[in-house]
Protein backbone atom coordinates (compact mmCIF):
# COMPACT_ATOMS: atom_id res chain seq x y z
CA UNK A 1 0.00 0.00 0.00
CA UNK A 2 3.13 2.51 0.35
CA UNK A 3 4.37 1.38 -2.20
CA UNK A 4 1.13 2.49 -4.16
CA UNK A 5 1.14 5.46 -2.78
CA UNK A 6 4.60 6.31 -2.98
CA UNK A 7 3.93 5.87 -7.08
CA UNK A 8 0.90 8.11 -7.03
CA UNK A 9 2.31 11.39 -5.59
CA UNK A 10 5.47 10.73 -7.82
CA UNK A 11 2.94 10.31 -10.62
CA UNK A 12 1.56 13.55 -9.39
CA UNK A 13 4.50 15.40 -9.12
CA UNK A 14 5.97 14.55 -12.67
CA UNK A 15 2.23 16.03 -14.28
CA UNK A 16 2.78 19.16 -12.39
CA UNK A 17 6.08 19.63 -13.13
CA UNK A 18 4.87 18.63 -16.89
CA UNK A 19 1.85 21.39 -16.37
CA UNK A 20 4.17 24.43 -15.29
CA UNK A 21 6.84 23.42 -18.19
CA UNK A 22 4.01 23.87 -20.68
CA UNK A 23 2.60 27.03 -18.90
CA UNK A 24 6.06 28.65 -19.34
CA UNK A 25 6.93 27.30 -22.62
CA UNK A 26 3.50 28.99 -23.52
CA UNK A 27 4.28 32.10 -21.47
CA UNK A 28 7.53 32.29 -23.48
CA UNK A 29 5.82 32.03 -27.08
CA UNK A 30 3.61 35.30 -26.00
CA UNK A 31 6.29 37.07 -24.92
CA UNK A 32 8.03 36.31 -28.41
CA UNK A 33 5.13 37.31 -29.81
CA UNK A 34 4.91 40.58 -28.01
CA UNK A 35 8.22 41.44 -28.91
CA UNK A 36 7.83 40.59 -32.40
CA UNK A 37 4.34 42.39 -32.97
CA UNK A 38 6.01 45.65 -30.82
CA UNK A 39 9.11 45.69 -33.75
CA UNK A 40 6.61 45.78 -36.08
CA UNK A 41 4.35 48.19 -34.96
CA UNK A 42 7.50 50.87 -34.24
CA UNK A 43 9.20 49.68 -37.89
CA UNK A 44 5.71 50.54 -39.70
CA UNK A 45 5.43 53.64 -37.48
CA UNK A 46 8.77 54.51 -39.03
CA UNK A 47 7.79 53.24 -42.24
CA UNK A 48 4.97 55.15 -42.53
CA UNK A 49 6.91 58.78 -40.86
CA UNK A 50 8.92 58.54 -43.03
CA UNK A 51 7.40 58.12 -46.23
CA UNK A 52 5.90 61.05 -45.56
CA UNK A 53 7.71 63.54 -44.08
CA UNK A 54 9.20 66.35 -45.90
CA UNK A 55 12.39 67.91 -44.10
CA UNK A 56 13.39 71.57 -43.53
CA UNK A 57 14.89 74.82 -42.63
CA UNK A 58 18.76 73.53 -41.59
CA UNK A 59 17.99 70.52 -40.72
CA UNK A 60 19.92 67.39 -41.11
CA UNK A 61 18.53 64.27 -42.94
CA UNK A 62 16.91 61.98 -40.91
CA UNK A 63 14.12 59.25 -40.92
CA UNK A 64 11.75 60.44 -43.19
CA UNK A 65 12.72 58.02 -46.10
CA UNK A 66 13.34 61.20 -48.11
CA UNK A 67 14.19 63.43 -45.67
CA UNK A 68 13.01 63.96 -42.11
CA UNK A 69 14.92 66.95 -40.53
CA UNK A 70 14.29 69.33 -37.85
CA UNK A 71 12.27 72.09 -39.60
CA UNK A 72 10.24 71.21 -42.74
CA UNK A 73 8.00 67.80 -43.15
CA UNK A 74 5.28 66.66 -45.39
CA UNK A 75 1.39 65.08 -46.34
CA UNK A 76 0.77 62.38 -44.83
CA UNK A 77 -2.19 59.99 -44.69
CA UNK A 78 -1.59 59.94 -41.05
CA UNK A 79 -0.97 63.07 -39.60
CA UNK A 80 2.89 63.32 -39.03
CA UNK A 81 2.16 66.81 -38.17
CA UNK A 82 -0.57 68.28 -35.63
CA UNK A 83 -2.36 71.51 -36.66
CA UNK A 84 -1.27 74.99 -34.62
CA UNK A 85 -3.79 74.30 -31.29
CA UNK A 86 -4.58 78.24 -31.65
CA UNK A 87 -4.33 78.90 -35.00
CA UNK A 88 -4.13 82.98 -35.75
CA UNK A 89 -6.75 85.14 -37.00
CA UNK A 90 -6.70 85.77 -40.70
CA UNK A 91 -5.50 88.25 -42.82
CA UNK A 92 -3.02 88.14 -40.06
CA UNK A 93 -1.22 91.99 -39.21
CA UNK A 94 1.76 90.80 -37.29
CA UNK A 95 4.19 87.81 -38.30
CA UNK A 96 6.86 86.03 -36.09
CA UNK A 97 9.62 83.94 -37.82
CA UNK A 98 12.08 83.16 -35.78
CA UNK A 99 15.76 81.64 -35.88
CA UNK A 100 15.57 77.99 -36.67
CA UNK A 101 19.17 75.84 -38.12
CA UNK A 102 21.32 76.97 -40.17
CA UNK A 103 20.65 79.19 -43.71
CA UNK A 104 20.89 77.17 -46.76
CA UNK A 105 21.47 80.79 -48.26
CA UNK A 106 21.44 83.54 -46.25
CA UNK A 107 18.64 85.69 -46.62
CA UNK A 108 17.85 87.37 -43.47
CA UNK A 109 13.62 87.30 -41.92
CA UNK A 110 10.56 88.38 -43.86
CA UNK A 111 9.09 91.67 -42.00
CA UNK A 112 6.87 91.14 -39.18
CA UNK A 113 4.19 93.83 -40.77
CA UNK A 114 3.04 91.93 -43.62
CA UNK A 115 0.44 93.55 -46.81
CA UNK A 116 -2.27 91.97 -45.86
CA UNK A 117 -4.81 93.50 -47.86
CA UNK A 118 -2.20 93.05 -51.25
CA UNK A 119 -3.24 90.21 -53.79
CA UNK A 120 -0.72 88.22 -54.89
CA UNK A 121 0.37 86.11 -58.30
CA UNK A 122 3.56 84.24 -58.06
CA UNK A 123 5.41 82.52 -61.33
CA UNK A 124 7.38 79.77 -61.17
CA UNK A 125 9.56 79.68 -64.21
CA UNK A 126 11.04 76.38 -64.14
CA UNK A 127 13.46 74.53 -66.79
CA UNK A 128 10.36 72.76 -68.41
CA UNK A 129 7.73 76.04 -68.47
CA UNK A 130 5.79 78.24 -65.59
CA UNK A 131 3.81 77.49 -63.02
CA UNK A 132 1.63 80.39 -62.38
CA UNK A 133 0.17 80.67 -58.57
CA UNK A 134 -2.37 82.60 -56.75
CA UNK A 135 -1.32 83.21 -53.47
CA UNK A 136 -3.61 82.95 -51.01
CA UNK A 137 -2.93 86.35 -48.73
CA UNK A 138 -6.17 86.70 -46.60
CA UNK A 139 -5.78 83.06 -45.40
CA UNK A 140 -2.54 82.35 -45.06
CA UNK A 141 -0.87 85.82 -44.19
CA UNK A 142 2.83 85.10 -42.69
CA UNK A 143 3.16 81.87 -44.91
CA UNK A 144 2.30 84.15 -48.07
CA UNK A 145 4.81 86.82 -46.51
CA UNK A 146 7.65 84.56 -46.42
CA UNK A 147 7.02 83.47 -49.94
CA UNK A 148 7.14 86.57 -51.28
CA UNK A 149 10.38 88.09 -49.17
CA UNK A 150 12.31 85.03 -50.34
CA UNK A 151 11.42 84.99 -54.06
CA UNK A 152 12.57 89.04 -53.78
CA UNK A 153 15.63 87.74 -52.48
CA UNK A 154 16.67 85.33 -55.31
CA UNK A 155 16.23 82.71 -52.63
CA UNK A 156 14.64 80.55 -54.67
CA UNK A 157 16.80 80.67 -58.07
CA UNK A 158 18.50 77.51 -59.61
CA UNK A 159 16.78 75.43 -56.94
CA UNK A 160 16.30 71.47 -58.07
CA UNK A 161 12.62 70.57 -56.92
CA UNK A 162 13.76 67.20 -55.04
CA UNK A 163 10.85 64.72 -53.94
CA UNK A 164 8.28 63.43 -56.49
CA UNK A 165 5.86 60.92 -55.02
CA UNK A 166 3.80 59.11 -56.88
CA UNK A 167 2.02 56.59 -54.86
CA UNK A 168 -1.55 56.61 -53.49
CA UNK A 169 -2.93 58.45 -51.11
CA UNK A 170 0.40 61.32 -52.02
CA UNK A 171 0.83 62.67 -55.60
CA UNK A 172 2.87 65.86 -55.23
CA UNK A 173 6.25 67.58 -56.41
CA UNK A 174 8.78 69.22 -53.21
CA UNK A 175 10.53 71.90 -54.01
CA UNK A 176 11.66 75.42 -52.15
CA UNK A 177 15.23 73.61 -50.67
CA UNK A 178 18.69 74.90 -52.33
CA UNK A 179 20.67 72.62 -51.31
CA UNK A 180 18.08 69.72 -52.95
CA UNK A 181 18.90 67.52 -50.44
CA UNK A 182 15.73 67.58 -48.22
CA UNK A 183 17.11 69.11 -45.72
CA UNK A 184 17.59 73.10 -46.30
CA UNK A 185 16.06 76.02 -44.91
CA UNK A 186 16.12 79.84 -44.62
CA UNK A 187 17.16 79.68 -41.29
CA UNK A 188 13.75 80.32 -39.51
CA UNK A 189 10.64 79.10 -38.90
CA UNK A 190 6.49 80.70 -38.23
CA UNK A 191 3.40 79.13 -37.38
CA UNK A 192 1.08 76.88 -39.19
CA UNK A 193 -2.17 79.22 -40.78
CA UNK A 194 -5.23 78.03 -42.55
CA UNK A 195 -5.61 74.10 -41.68
CA UNK A 196 -9.36 74.60 -40.96
CA UNK A 197 -10.86 72.04 -43.24
CA UNK A 198 -8.24 72.30 -45.15
CA UNK A 199 -8.27 69.75 -48.31
CA UNK A 200 -4.85 68.65 -50.60
CA UNK A 201 -6.87 68.52 -54.01
CA UNK A 202 -5.16 69.08 -57.53
CA UNK A 203 -3.46 72.53 -57.85
CA UNK A 204 -2.69 72.94 -53.96
CA UNK A 205 0.41 74.71 -53.24
CA UNK A 206 1.26 73.86 -49.28
CA UNK A 207 3.97 73.76 -47.02
CA UNK A 208 6.29 71.60 -45.83
CA UNK A 209 7.32 70.72 -42.27
CA UNK A 210 8.27 68.53 -40.08
CA UNK A 211 5.76 69.34 -37.05
CA UNK A 212 3.50 71.76 -35.70
CA UNK A 213 4.59 75.53 -36.57
CA UNK A 214 8.05 74.38 -37.92
CA UNK A 215 7.45 75.87 -41.69
CA UNK A 216 10.58 76.96 -43.56
CA UNK A 217 10.82 77.52 -47.03
CA UNK A 218 10.01 74.04 -48.75
CA UNK A 219 6.94 73.37 -50.33
CA UNK A 220 4.89 71.00 -52.17
CA UNK A 221 2.80 71.00 -55.16
CA UNK A 222 -0.05 68.78 -55.60
CA UNK A 223 -0.37 67.15 -59.11
CA UNK A 224 -3.68 65.14 -58.53
CA UNK A 225 -6.22 64.83 -55.80
CA UNK A 226 -4.58 63.63 -52.38
CA UNK A 227 -5.80 62.72 -49.05
CA UNK A 228 -3.92 64.20 -46.30
CA UNK A 229 -3.98 65.12 -42.89
CA UNK A 230 -4.85 68.97 -42.23
CA UNK A 231 -1.13 69.86 -41.27
CA UNK A 232 0.57 71.44 -44.13
CA UNK A 233 -0.33 75.36 -44.43
CA UNK A 234 -2.37 75.70 -48.05
CA UNK A 235 -0.85 79.03 -49.41
CA UNK A 236 -1.82 78.89 -52.99
CA UNK A 237 -3.69 77.45 -55.90
CA UNK A 238 -2.09 77.01 -59.40
CA UNK A 239 -3.67 78.70 -62.14
CA UNK A 240 -1.34 77.71 -65.19
CA UNK A 241 1.19 75.25 -65.91
CA UNK A 242 -0.16 72.84 -63.61
CA UNK A 243 0.30 70.30 -67.17
CA UNK A 244 4.03 70.80 -66.56
CA UNK A 245 3.88 68.81 -63.09
CA UNK A 246 1.38 66.08 -64.17
CA UNK A 247 3.77 65.56 -67.09
CA UNK A 248 6.69 65.22 -64.85
CA UNK A 249 5.06 63.07 -62.44
CA UNK A 250 4.35 60.81 -65.70
CA UNK A 251 7.75 60.11 -66.18
CA UNK A 252 7.95 59.07 -62.50
CA UNK A 253 10.21 59.02 -59.54
CA UNK A 254 13.84 57.23 -59.37
CA UNK A 255 12.49 55.30 -56.32
CA UNK A 256 15.38 56.82 -54.31
CA UNK A 257 12.78 56.33 -51.11
CA UNK A 258 11.22 53.22 -52.28
CA UNK A 259 8.83 52.43 -54.69
CA UNK A 260 6.99 56.21 -56.02
CA UNK A 261 9.16 58.31 -53.98
CA UNK A 262 12.12 59.75 -55.38
CA UNK A 263 13.83 62.45 -57.16
CA UNK A 264 11.75 63.01 -60.10
CA UNK A 265 13.74 61.36 -63.27
CA UNK A 266 12.34 64.68 -65.09
CA UNK A 267 15.05 67.39 -63.44
CA UNK A 268 12.56 70.64 -62.74
CA UNK A 269 14.73 73.25 -61.46
CA UNK A 270 13.13 76.35 -60.58
CA UNK A 271 14.78 79.13 -62.88
CA UNK A 272 13.10 82.34 -61.04
CA UNK A 273 10.11 83.01 -58.86
CA UNK A 274 8.68 86.49 -59.59
CA UNK A 275 5.66 88.27 -57.73
CA UNK A 276 2.77 90.53 -59.14
CA UNK A 277 1.06 92.21 -56.35
CA UNK A 278 -2.13 94.25 -57.14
Amino acid sequence: MTGKKERQRKLARERMLRQQARRAQRAHKARQITIVAVVCCVVAGLGVGGYFLFAGPGGSKAAAVSATSSASAAPSASASASASASPQAEPATTCSYPASGTASRTVGAPPAKPDYKAAYQATIRTNRGDVVISLLNSKATCTVNSFVYLAAKNYFNGTHCHRLTTVSPLYVLQCGDPTGTGSGGPGYKFNNENLAGAKYTQGTIAMANSGPNTNGSQFFIVYKNSTLAPSYTPFGEVVKGLGIIQNVARAGSDNANGSGDGHPKEKVVIESVTIKKT
